[in-house]
């Protein structure tokens, strides 16, 4: 990828500005969004415990998930010290999630939630309040003008950030295909690349996509390896 990307992230070249719908923001390279003038960080799709729900179906993978994706967290926090964290749903694989987590990790989650304003988005993986966790449990959230949920709505979407549908991006720069994770925006309204560890993606020009962008002013703001490249729509192939 050649295009550059304006730095906007602390001490760093990891982000991306933006505006959505009037507010303006920064995609971080991590996955993360952060709205400065709001003090308010958000995340989507943590999908925590995932490698422990597949081993209780008898399907065993590296049970480190929660440990990277808790510790990508952690230093995201620490960069941009929100006042207001919003975890947009499926923060959990499944309901019994956050009973599963072990002491260490729920200690340290309990650490970098103390002291802010902390909600829990409810996902259709998580639809209930995590187990004996603080924070607050929300279908949606509203702020300045923004609306924060899990699935993004077919109508009424000005505003809106959502997550649920993992989006990436894919493009063909001289002869070579590049597919990278990524945040999907029109400027009226942002679906969040996932955060987990163990989580998959979905090419933005899907069919599950169609109908939410203005597909003559949709971005794909692509993580790459070292920054975050803003690719116009007309650039990007299924």
């Amino acid at each position: 990828m050649n295009v550059a990307a304006r730095d906007m992230s602390p001490g760093s070249s990891q982000a991306d500005a933006i505006v959505v719908a009037g507010q303006r923001a920064v995609c971080d390279l991590r996955g993360a969004l952060y709205f400065r003038d709001l003090g308010l960080l958000a995340v989507s799709d943590l999908h925590l415990e995932k490698g422990s729900s597949f081993a209780r179906r008898g399907a065993l993978l590296p049970p480190y998930d929660t440990a990277v994706t808790l510790q990508r967290l952690e230093a995201v926090i620490a960069d941009y010290r929100p006042r207001i964290v919003v975890s947009l749903g499926d923060s959990f694989h499944d309901g019994q999630g956050a009973a599963r987590l072990h002491e260490i990790f729920r200690a340290g989650l309990e650490t970098m939630m103390a002291g802010r304003d902390w909600y829990w988005v409810a996902g259709n993986h998580d639809p209930e309040a995590p187990a004996d966790l603080p924070g607050e449990t929300v279908r949606e959230l509203a702020v300045a003008g923004l609306v924060f949920r899990h699935e993004p709505a077919r109508k009424g979407g000005e505003g809106e950030i959502a997550g649920h549908l993992h989006p990436c991006a894919r493009i063909v720069q001289r002869g070579r295909s590049v597919r990278r994770r990524c945040f999907a925006s029109d400027g009226l309204r942002l679906i969040m690349p996932a955060f987990g560890a163990f989580t998959g993606s979905l090419n933005v020009l899907d069919k599950a996509y169609a109908g939410l962008f203005r597909r003559e002013a949709l971005m794909a703001y692509m993580l790459g390896q070292a920054r975050v490249y803003p690719i116009a729509g007309s650039l990007l192939r299924a």
